[in-house]
């Protein structure tokens, strides 16, 4: 797998790229502001970018839209956000309708490293992954058709959102595979997410959390 990390911070950015290197995975290039990031991943094309949403010069949203940027030159690249905050406009437009694979993590769950290096790895799969927080902040405003979903339900969709399988989500809930396929079925009932050839309903549950 092949990374390029856009990170002002020069200390953290050494340290990602440390942390992917132990874990077997390339950094072909480091940068700390968006135009270079943009530039890195036309000239490396990555397998997946990991990005911070606030970069020089004003720390605002800069790293977001230099992401959003890098994907008009590689359509689909998987983007991992780290941010210090939970921001939930950025998760909803970096998620671009399900358009390509995207996480949005806590710089603090770095710290982790086995789960952040899951992560990346799941990230640049093609999961959508978000941080237990980001998807806390987002079930507090649940409303509509979010709303309707029983507790189990919540939880079951929380960890569809972390981009864990039927049988991790049954091992999480101590529950049966069984009864997980039961309770996402009533998920997809309640959000009127129907059978359809050309639709990924696991993946149109998740975005629900976005309000897309």
């Amino acid at each position: 797998m092949r990374v390029v990390i856009a990170e002002d911070s020069v200390l953290l950015r050494e340290g990602l790229a440390r942390l992917l290197d132990d874990g077997g995975i390339e950094t072909v290039a480091a940068v700390g502001d968006g135009p270079s990031l943009v530039a890195a991943v036309a000239a490396h094309d990555p397998d997946l970018a990991i990005v911070d949403v606030r970069m020089p010069p004003t720390h605002r949203d800069e790293g977001l839209r230099a992401a959003l940027e890098a994907r008009t030159l590689r359509p689909g690249l998987p983007v991992l956000v780290l941010s210090q905050y939970v921001e939930e406009r950025y998760a909803a437009d970096l998620a671009g309708g399900g358009a390509a694979p995207f996480g949005y993590l806590l710089k603090e769950r770095v710290a982790d490293v086995t789960d952040f290096l899951d992560a990346v790895r799941r990230v640049a799969a093609g999961a959508t992954v978000l941080d237990p927080e980001v998807i806390d902040r987002l079930l507090d405003r649940a409303g509509g058709p979010l709303g309707s979903l029983s507790g189990r339900e919540h939880a079951v969709l929380a960890l569809m959102a972390q981009g864990r399988s039927n049988s991790a989500i049954a091992v999480r809930l101590a529950v049966t595979e069984g009864a997980v396929e039961k309770h996402i079925s009533s998920i997809f009932a309640k959000l009127g997410l129907g059978h359809a050839p050309d639709d990924h309903r696991r993946v149109l549950a998740v975005l629900a959390y976005l309000g897309l």
